[in-house]
């Protein structure tokens, strides 16, 4: 895994412990469960009945997120990693791009927030033309 190039960042856990395999679920989740649901809202042939049947479904992924969240600043608990920066890029998709109305899940909207006050995360968007340098 590339977050294990730069181990003093604490993008990953350990190799082989209990909370890299808990890091390598939330990988799974956001790729089998997001990723796979809102790429297809991307697609200009999908008709509107197809892209409400993956958008719900999405939703449903995302309101788990919100339970998951309670109490939790990231997905490993007050650590950043390599998982949250992938579910930032998954809720932007959703929120700036795909229009979802996520204003019941506060829990989501804080993690976003608080991902996005990142730093570094600032800096990556401004350099993808994503956000205005400040």
């Amino acid at each position: 895994m590339i977050a294990d190039r730069v181990k003093d960042k604490g993008l990953a856990p350990a190799r082989d412990s209990a909370d890299r395999y808990k890091l390598l679920e939330w990988l799974n989740y956001v790729t089998t469960e997001l990723h796979k649901n809102l790429g297809p809202l991307f697609s200009p042939v999908l008709t509107d009945d197809a892209k409400a049947f993956f958008k719900d479904r999405a939703m449903g992924k995302f309101k788990y997120l919100e339970t998951q969240l309670a109490g939790r600043d990231y997905l490993m608990g007050k650590q950043f990693t390599v998982a949250d920066g992938y579910l930032f890029t998954m809720l932007m998709w959703a929120t700036d791009r795909l229009n979802f109305d996520l204003s019941g899940l506060p829990n989501l909207l804080a993690y976003k927030a608080r991902v996005a006050a990142r730093p570094k995360v600032k800096e990556a968007m401004q350099k993808e033309g994503l956000l205005k340098a400040a």
